[in-house]
């Protein structure tokens, strides 16, 4: 460790996705293309990355995993819409962003990212703060899947405060909710943004905390389901459902608007999207099949621990 805390956390974060993405491609039997890359002289942003990729593997179809740490001359509004007092000043922006498309309908598809903002308002001192989470999208719901990922979620938070839990898994269902749909993205998980109130090295250990509950969060729930049986009906409803990601990325994700408005890497910025989608107009489900049961029983707000 350094002396310099914003080194560390790229430190850390580097580590993270080294640490994720060695330990995937051993379940997977793939391997990840590693593009490292920097932005050229002269573009809005500046800085470098490392994206990582495993596609068309035996038990992940797409798995995509992050790091950037990239600095601008101006925050863009996706960034200070809770911050008006740093409209517009020179920011740092580093993290982790992964999502696992898994190539079984039975196992879910899954997004983490742990991330770090610095900004410099004109005349005042650097102000840094954290944001992350993780959170489960299901195709076929079952509740052992998500007390076990919840579980992980809480088991991560409880050192930190007994309320950050409660109070993140219910920012997660309000963020990964699609207004235009009315409904919710999965089964959630938990959320933060702008999150600085245990101090620098407080919020730090806190958001480190969530990164490394990640594999045990979700590892155990692709060992359980990625042999299951399938056929057409259930590749059908997954590249129909993966829709909805796609949507929600693109329409709502402050993530994605972010990088987008900050002039960042479009190659990196939608690894999320999965290899194949579909869409159909006005598909409904029958009551009381495994689809419907998804949207009744799986979709919906609801407490898991």
């Amino acid at each position: 460790m350094s002396d310099n805390p914003i080194a560390n956390v790229r430190e850390y974060l580097v580590d993270l996705q080294e640490r994720i993405t060695s330990t995937v491609a051993l379940v997977d039997g793939g391997q990840f293309v590693v593009d490292r890359w920097k932005k050229k002289p002269g573009e809005k942003l500046q800085g470098s990355g490392i994206t990582q990729i495993l596609e068309d593997g035996p038990v992940f179809e797409r798995a995509g995993c992050g790091f950037s740490h990239v600095r601008g001359r101006q925050l863009p509004p996706s960034a200070t819409q809770h911050r008006p007092e740093l409209a517009g000043a020179p920011f740092e922006a580093m993290g982790v962003s992964l999502v696992f498309h898994p190539r079984n309908p039975y196992v879910p598809t899954v997004h983490m990212n742990v991330r770090m903002i610095a900004a410099t308002p004109k005349g005042g001192a650097p102000v840094c703060w954290f944001g992350g989470g993780m959170d489960l999208t299901p195709y076929y719901g079952f509740e052992d899947d998500a007390r076990h990922f919840h579980r992980a979620c809480k088991a991560a938070l409880d050192p930190f405060g007994v309320d950050k839990y409660p109070r993140f898994k219910r920012w997660c269902d309000e963020y990964f909710y699609l207004k235009h749909r009315d409904e919710q993205r999965g089964v959630g998980g938990v959320f933060f943004d702008d999150f600085s109130e245990l101090g620098f090295d407080g919020s730090f250990a806190m958001m480190s905390s969530v990164g490394d509950a990640f594999l045990d969060a979700y590892l155990p729930i692709v060992d359980q389901r990625k042999n299951t049986a399938y056929g057409e009906r259930e590749r059908s409803f997954q590249l129909y459902r993966r829709g909805r990601y796609v949507e929600f990325n693109l329409v709502w994700d402050r993530g994605t608007h972010f990088g987008l408005q900050s002039g960042g890497r479009s190659e990196s910025i939608l690894l999320s999207m999965p290899p194949l989608v579909s869409w159909a107009y006005n598909r409904q489900t029958k009551k009381g099949t495994p689809e419907d049961r998804l949207y009744r029983d799986f979709l919906v707000r609801r407490d898991w621990v």
